[in-house]
């Protein structure tokens, strides 16, 4: 302050230094006592003193030389240090020369204005006084008169719309606004009266000073102080009308109105009109020392009955609050039960605010806590509102339409996990925005400066710029996923998708959440101001050392990739891998899993796959190769093999498996067994093995009928011989007589049957197995080639 003093000095000399005496050069920058009464009682010279000491006031800095470096900024230790250091200086003064007053006062000398000047100094503020408290009286009493009207006519409709309402119906908005409305107007009508009430009192204060034309400075001060606590005390009036209960902003009963109104009204009297009307009275008519310590007495009586009534009713309250908290819905709920536990904190942390400030500042302190506790409650009321609405959206699950959901059905789930994320971010959001409103209210934190500065306007550039890289990472993540399950689903005229898309698009699907999750971290830091750099080094040497490691998981898989790409095998698909033959029941990325006939579940690795054998593709064959004896003729077989295929072919199961006429491609072997006969019979895939089943059967029922041998393995029998070429005798028996049977005689253990053809549509169970409950399954299961 004395830096600034003296350069404003220096600059208001340099302006008026045609009009002061000459001094010397030396003493020229020096602020002294004799050079400021010099310059004081230059006009020029201290009109340009005043317009710096304004200047600076306003928050413009004074020039400082150029080699001079600026000032580092104080931090916040020091700048309370230095207060704590003014004020209990500017205390221990006031305090000494608040003695003297006294004393002179006891003695009987005037400080300020002696008997005559006060009187005629206090006429203006008398009048002012006397003509706005009787205005006010009666203004207020013709007001009483409207409010009374108001609450019965609020107290009518409403009384109407509680007969007419349902048990437990919530109020109908047009009562509601209709009782909103009357609060409105009851609160303009009692400004009206308390601005009415000043005017009055200020034509009274402009009618005692008849010639000046303008108001008094303490008649001023008066009406200032008077509109100031007034207006408070209106919404005072306002929360709890003790006279008019429907026209209460807060339900209470009228008792706990009355006691708290009269608290408030009483706090906001005292605390007003000691800090706005007496310290500047006392100021003017006594002494400066004295106000200021007249107005510092009164904040600390207000203060010791503020912080003994908040701590009397700190338990009461809170039980209120705490039953009110339990009828109330969940969001007003938990936050009444937070205030039912913190009030008297708050409570009190306000009065202590208000004492430091009114010692501070007295004139500006009641404008300052006004201005701050309504924009405070500004703020709750409107971020409380946007965040009740967040929760009553977070409430009520999406739901999209049938055909959308049937199309794409994960994207419903998707969409109500991803909405609910993104609102309660914005809560968050939204209570720290509250926070730092409620502490730019009470000049703790300058919002609209840092907003401003390089460092607010940063941090609102990477708060976008992470919301915009999460909103693109959602959105292209769903609509990868979105197209996959459009790909997944079921589609009109083209069924299931088959398992190598299954598993394929898993696989895409898992390496693109890989890839945006991955993208979208490293970004995000960046954002931030951490260098990634690193961290994309350090992954790259982490993967590179899981590779040299895990050389068989990656050939796993990388052989996985390339047989779902080539389509080698789908799931359900009869498929010999490995020396393993059985059905393919599930398959990843890195291997398959294959159950045989007897049961087992193996898991083959990728790795281990050499070939793909598939039994499943586009078409199957049964290859059958049946040997007769030599003694039957060959064209006589191939005559009923034929017929044993047109049986088949008239079976209701098994013949539309048939896909061609049966080819008997010939002989393909005559040795000691007998002469082998090779036929094809091509069938859909996978039912070959139900087709061989059911034309055995039948053949070995025509061959039966037909007495074609199927031959039995021929044995030569030696019986040995001695040194000298005897053998030994051989024990023979002659066959008994049998019927002569002609060229058709049966063989040796044979047993002839009557030939009895299948009947269209007979029963064909006992030649299917696995394959019939293959395709007895639903149409979803996975298509054939």
């Amino acid at each position: 302050m004395l830096c600034w003093l003296s350069l404003a000095w220096q600059s208001a000399a340099q302006a008026a230094s045609p009009l002061l005496p000459q001094q010397p050069a030396a003493a020229s920058t020096e602020l002294t006592p004799a050079a400021l009464a010099d310059l004081l009682e230059n006009a020029e010279a201290r009109k340009a003193l005043v317009d710096q000491l304004r200047a600076q006031a306003s928050g413009a800095k004074p020039a400082a030389p150029a080699a001079a470096e600026a000032p580092a900024e104080p931090g916040l230790r020091e700048r309370m240090a230095d207060g704590v250091q003014r004020f209990l200086t500017g205390l221990a003064a006031d305090m000494g020369q608040g003695v003297d007053d006294m004393r002179s006062l006891a003695s009987g000398r005037s400080l300020r204005m002696d008997g005559d000047a006060a009187s005629s100094a206090l006429l203006p503020l008398a009048l002012a006084a006397a003509a706005t408290i009787i205005a006010f009286l009666l203004l207020r009493a013709i007001a009483m008169l409207v409010y009374t009207r108001i609450d019965r006519w609020v107290a009518e409709h409403g009384c109407e719309a509680e007969a007419s309402r349902k048990p437990g119906a919530p109020l109908t908005m047009r009562v509601l606004s209709r009782r909103a409305g009357a609060i409105v107007g009851a609160v303009a009508i009692d400004a009206a009266v308390v601005l009415l009430a000043a005017m009055a009192g200020a034509a009274a204060a402009l009618w005692s000073t008849p010639g000046r034309g303008t108001l008094d400075p303490l008649a001023t001060v008066f009406l200032q102080a008077f509109v100031y606590v007034e207006i408070v005390k209106v919404l005072v009036r306002t929360v709890f009308a003790v006279r008019h209960p429907h026209l209460r902003l807060l339900p209470m009963t009228d008792e706990l109105a009355r006691y708290w109104a009269a608290w408030l009204q009483r706090i906001v009297t005292a605390a007003g009109y000691g800090t706005l009307l007496i310290d500047p009275v006392m100021s003017a008519a006594l002494s400066p020392a004295l106000g200021r310590l007249a107005s510092m007495v009164i904040m600390l009586a207000v203060y010791v009955y503020a912080v003994r009534v908040i701590w009397q009713n700190r338990q009461p309250v809170r039980e209120r609050l705490e039953r009110r908290a339990a009828n109330a819905a969940t969001f007003m709920g938990s936050r009444l039960r937070i205030l039912a536990r913190v009030w008297h904190v708050l409570g009190i942390g306000y009065f202590t605010i208000l004492l430091v400030v009114s010692q501070i500042d007295p004139i500006n302190a009641l404008p300052f806590m006004a201005h701050a506790t309504a924009q405070t409650l500004l703020v709750i009321g409107v971020g409380s509102l946007l965040i009740l609405l967040l929760n009553t959206m977070l409430a009520k699950p999406i739901r999209l339409a049938d055909d959308l959901r049937r199309r794409l059905p994960l994207l419903e789930a998707r969409v109500n996990a991803y909405v609910p994320a993104a609102l309660k971010l914005l809560g968050w959001i939204i209570r720290i925005v509250i926070l730092l409103l409620i502490l730019d209210a009470w000049h703790a934190f300058d919002l609209s400066r840092w907003l401003a500065s390089d460092a607010g306007a940063a941090a609102i550039k990477v708060v976008l710029n992470i919301v915009i890289v999460l909103l693109i990472a959602a959105l292209a993540w769903t609509v990868i996923a979105s197209i996959i399950e459009h790909r997944l689903s079921q589609r009109e005229g083209r069924g299931m998708p088959s398992a190598r898309e299954r598993t394929l698009l898993a696989l895409f699907r898992n390496a693109a959440l890989i890839v945006i999750v991955a993208m979208t971290l490293m970004v995000l830091l960046s954002q931030i101001g951490i260098d990634v750099g690193p961290l994309i080094a350090g992954a790259g040497v982490v993967g590179l050392a899981i590779g040299f490691g895990a050389q068989k998981l990656v050939q796993d898989i990388i052989t996985g990739v390339f047989i779902q790409l080539e389509n080698g095998m789908n799931e359900n698909d009869v498929v010999q891998v490995a020396g393993v033959f059985g059905t393919v029941e599930k398959m990843t990325i890195r291997s398959v899993g294959i159950r045989t006939l007897d049961g087992g579940y193996h898991l083959v690795p990728f790795s281990s796959v050499d070939v793909v054998a598939n039994h499943m593709r586009d078409f199957s064959y049964h290859l059958g190769e049946y040997t007769i004896a030599h003694r039957e003729s060959v064209d006589d077989a191939i005559e009923h093999l034929r017929a044993a295929f047109a049986e088949l072919m008239t079976d209701t199961v098994l013949g539309p498996e048939i896909l061609e006429e049966m080819t008997v491609a010939g002989v393909t072997a005559v040795n000691e067994k007998g002469v082998t006969i090779r036929i094809l019979i091509k069938t859909t895939p996978g039912m070959q093995w139900a087709v061989q089943r059911g034309y055995n059967r039948l053949l070995k029922k025509h061959f039966d009928a037909a007495g074609i041998e199927l031959p039995y393995p021929h044995t030569v029998v030696y019986f040995g011989q001695d040194k000298r070429g005897y053998a030994p005798p051989a024990n023979v028996f002659m066959q008994t007589e049998r019927p002569d049977e002609g060229d058709n005689a049966r063989a040796a253990g044979h047993t002839r049957r009557r030939l009895e053809p299948e009947t269209p549509g007979g029963d064909a169970a006992e030649v299917l197995g696995n394959e019939l409950e293959a395709r007895a399954e639903p149409e979803d299961d996975t298509p054939r080639a």
